[in-house]
């Protein structure tokens, strides 16, 4: 995987979604479109919050949607929508989710190599502040890969 773990081109800042689901839908659209995942995979991210419950807000504020290599990843790839409003799915620790990064995974090493990026970027000082207070895709895209 690149030095860059996400780009600019899977990363939308003040997305409208009124439901968890639209948000979730807005994630794995971005997976789709850059080739990460099939249309299918969006379906199984949406089933697996309706099946497990709201486990994959992981933090205050960050939802992590994702689903089975099988249910239609491509490829390893992430996709990030931060929020015009917040969102509520159900988790009363960390609801509501301001940030949601989607990610897909062909098979288990890279999910959890994916799974190690993402908690890097979000152990980093003032992550989520900074991030949903991005204004541009590039700024986002900046704040989440940075290393330090």
């Amino acid at each position: 995987m690149p030095m860059n773990w996400i780009e600019t081109n899977t990363v939308k800042v003040n997305v409208p979604a009124a439901t968890w689901q639209k948000a979730v839908h807005a994630s794995g659209r971005l997976l789709v479109e850059a080739g990460f995942a099939e249309p299918r995979y969006i379906d199984a991210m949406l089933r697996t919050v309706e099946e497990l419950g709201p486990y994959i807000v992981i933090a205050p504020g960050v939802a992590l949607p994702h689903a089975r290599p099988e249910e239609g990843a491509l490829g390893t790839g992430f996709a990030a929508v931060a929020l015009a409003a917040p969102v509520e799915f159900g988790n009363p620790d960390n609801d509501p989710v301001h940030l949601v990064v989607a990610f897909c995974a062909p098979d288990k090493s890279a999910h959890i190599d994916s799974l190690s990026r993402l908690a890097k970027a979000l152990g980093k000082k003032d992550f989520l502040q900074r991030a949903r207070a991005a204004q541009s895709e590039a700024e986002l895209v900046k704040i989440m890969n940075e290393t330090d």
